[in-house]
């Protein structure tokens, strides 16, 4: 048995054990007398028991067999925040990398997800059910503002691949815009919801206008409109990140019409812009240390999604979904203070633009004592890459253009029996042609097929407590960018590559082959009534072959292939989250650990994030619509990381109230937040980011809404 093995099999047997635990509490507890029903109040809902939309059929997060966190309005709300990336700081498994600046964040999952590589093709994101991807070299690859969406699902693992498309060996991330059914209620036609937020690091400054109006019975139409801004933030201590102000805009505006029996048919069509402008900011937006110079960089995102829904409630052969997309993502960059003459550093254009079209229909079946939703679908996709620059050659080498096809289909069954035991196999085939630019030297046309299948199950012994595991394989193909990059000799003396990079033809599409087992344990009228308690905790293996990453050999003086295959590495670890609820106080608890590394030379994947734990101990004084408390976000020191490590481990401690007006009174539709991130001011690094975090920061937010 490897070290590997030998790990995993002591964290499973550390599940198991932990299992049998809390079972025999979870029992205990349902065994004891039930007060009366006259003495019972409503049971809070906890994080766990939010719904999960993007898994197959609708369900709790908590009976989803596969580790998901469902992220919610209030949620997004409480967290204030400044990037996208602040939303996902209580998400076990999820770590924001790059950098707080706009044009920097991308994600890693599970230790999958490298700032320097496509990872978003690792990682699949969706705005509405529209696929985003944006690759460019370091920079960010996803660019929105957090007062655009309602709810972000994470499904972490591979598993997802079977209806998001093949090679998500990290998972899927889901964004949800908002509605204008959120803001109205059943006896408003109108409703406008005004919000700003200030904060002091570095004078920032967010606003935000939401007008939602009913046309009708059966139409509604939302408007949204934020700006932000903010200067170079602030490290821990006062030390400035120079290049880190920006401005953005952003907007969404969305009508949804229902029609047919009872309305449950709608279409919707919804549009999304995000508009960024930071100037002097460095070329390498995710790394501190700037060998390159700094340069104007202007960012535009737009999303156009056009989508049908028909559930048919009458008829259990049709649940019928459509959605129509079209994304497209421009980087503009001008003013270069390149201190090399190379492509990378002329003014120059890069882009994405994505067509796609996915349709599926669920098929219900029943009988006394199961139910099978059978799910059939395709989905196309249609693909544009572009760099160009403003000078020099015209085209940019380590940017190749070119064009992305995938034609895929899919099928997942969900059986359920006895309301106990939940069975879900899928595959799904994926078929990839990728034409580069004739331009490159030696590029030719590549396909190939992508097949993954999974199989994932749980079975509830008790209403408290379940368990479930999966088997997922994948397969990814290698990304333009991975197979047509190149790199001419630099002129700087001392180049760490004197020799050049080639076009990397001979790739092999990387292999995933992952397991999962875990359980949840649910409780309620613990310590009073109308409490409830629920976690759930993940184990997984992920077995990679063939992990394409660059080229380490850069001291020859002949040109070498761009990237390559690790031959193997495996990932393995932990995931822990629990979430408790009161009348009166409310907890969440996220544990993450990690451990990956290559099966070559044994050294840590540069990928792997640190072990962390998130905290967080609240109150409510219902009487008063009010809550307040702490959280804490802590990690363990690491070696490694996307930049020269080692990095120490950290605790950083936030404050926060929060109050709504009363919807009896005059204070009807308002609601305010504070808090103080970072109270010690203390200097700390994630290990997968290239400039250290915020200093203490305080936060102040006010919004007030109105209907008619």
């Amino acid at each position: 048995m490897t070290m590997a093995r030998k790990h995993a099999t002591f964290l499973m047997g550390g599940v198991a054990l932990l299992a049998l635990t809390v079972t025999h509490s979870a029992l205990a507890q349902q065994a004891a007398p039930a007060p009366s029903p006259a003495a019972k109040t409503e049971t809070q809902a906890t994080a766990l028991q939010r719904l999960v939309v993007g898994a197959g059929r609708e369900k709790v997060a908590i009976d989803t067999p596969q580790a998901v966190t469902v992220i919610d309005q209030e949620q997004i709300d409480d967290e204030q925040a400044i990037t996208i990336g602040d939303i996902f700081r209580q998400t076990p498994g999820v770590t924001i990398i790059g950098t707080d600046r706009v044009g920097g964040q991308g994600f890693n999952i599970r230790g999958v997800g490298a700032a320097n590589a496509s990872d978003e093709s690792t990682i699949i994101i969706t705005v509405d059910g529209a696929t985003k991807f944006y690759e460019q070299y370091n920079m960010g690859s996803f660019f929105s503002d957090p007062e655009l969406y309602k709810q972000v699902e994470v499904l972490r693992g591979p598993a997802s691949s079977t209806l998001y498309g093949s090679g998500a060996l990290g998972g899927v991330i889901n964004f949800v815009t908002k509605d204008a059914s959120d803001f109205l209620s059943p006896n408003e036609k109108v409703a406008l919801r005004l919000k700003s937020m200030l904060d002091s690091n570095k004078e920032g400054l967010s606003t935000s206008a939401i007008l939602a109006a009913r046309l009708g019975e059966q139409t509604d139409v939302l408007v949204n409109g934020n700006f932000r801004r903010a200067n170079d933030y602030l490290t821990g201590y006062g030390t400035k990140v120079p290049g880190s102000g920006f401005e953005a805009f952003s907007g969404l505006a969305k009508v949804t019409h229902h029609f047919g029996d009872n309305n449950e048919q709608s279409v919707r069509l919804s549009y999304q812009r995000w508009q960024s402008d930071a100037d002097d900011t460095s070329y390498a937006q995710n790394r501190t240390v700037n060998d390159f110079g700094n340069i104007d960089r202007e960012i535009t995102d737009q999303t156009l999604v056009f989508a049908y829904e028909n559930p048919a409630q009458g008829n259990p052969f049709l649940d019928l979904k459509l959605n129509l997309s079209v994304s497209d993502t421009q980087v503009v960059q001008d003013n270069s203070t390149a201190r090399i003459p190379s492509t990378l550093f002329y003014d120059s254009e890069y882009g994405y633009r994505t067509w796609q079209a996915k349709l599926e229909n669920t098929f219900e079946t029943t009988g006394d004592s199961f139910a099978n939703f059978l799910t059939l679908g395709t989905q196309l996709s249609y693909q544009q890459r572009t760099g160009k620059t403003k000078g020099g050659t015209g085209w940019v080498d380590f940017h190749p253009e070119g064009t992305d096809r995938k034609i895929g289909v899919f099928l997942q069954n969900e059986f359920i029996w006895n309301e106990k035991l939940t069975i879900i196999p899928g595959v799904r085939l994926d078929y990839v042609s990728l034409e580069p630019d004739s331009r490159i030297p030696g590029a030719r046309s590549q396909s190939d097929l992508a097949f993954s299948p999974k199989i994932a199950a749980m079975y509830k012994f008790t209403e408290s407590f379940s368990v479930f595991g999966s088997l997922a394989r994948t397969e990814r193909l290698p990304t333009l960018d991975e197979l047509f990059s190149t790199a001419a000799k630099p002129t700087r003396p001392g180049s760490t590559y004197p020799g050049g990079r080639t076009a990397s033809l001979g790739l092999k599409k990387e292999e995933s082959l992952n397991y999962e087992a875990g359980f949840a344990v649910s409780g309620k009228d613990l310590i009073q009534d109308g409490d409830a308690l629920q976690f759930k905790t993940t184990g997984f293996y992920n077995d990679l072959t063939n992990l394409i990453a660059t080229n380490p050999q850069n001291n020859l003086r002949v040109p070498v292939p761009y990237y390559v295959n690790i031959n193997q590495a495996r990932i393995y670890g932990v995931e822990f989250e629990a979430d408790y609820q009161s009348r009166y106080a409310f907890a969440n608890f996220a544990y993450s650990i990690i451990r990956g590394k290559d099966e070559k030379t044994k050294k840590t994947l540069a990928s792997i994030p640190a072990d962390t734990v998130a905290v967080t101990l609240g109150a409510r004084v219902p009487d008063y619509n009010l809550s307040f408390g702490w959280r804490g976000q802590f990690a363990t020191s690491i070696s490694t990381g996307q930049t020269t490590g080692p990095f120490a481990g950290y605790a950083v401690h936030d404050a926060f109230i929060g109050w709504k007006g009363d919807e009896a009174t005059q204070f009807k539709g308002w609601e305010v937040r504070a808090s103080v991130d970072n109270i010690f001011d203390k200097r700390y690094r994630n290990n997968l980011a290239g400039d250290d975090g915020r200093g203490r920061t305080f936060k102040l937010t006010v919004n007030k809404q109105f209907g008619w």
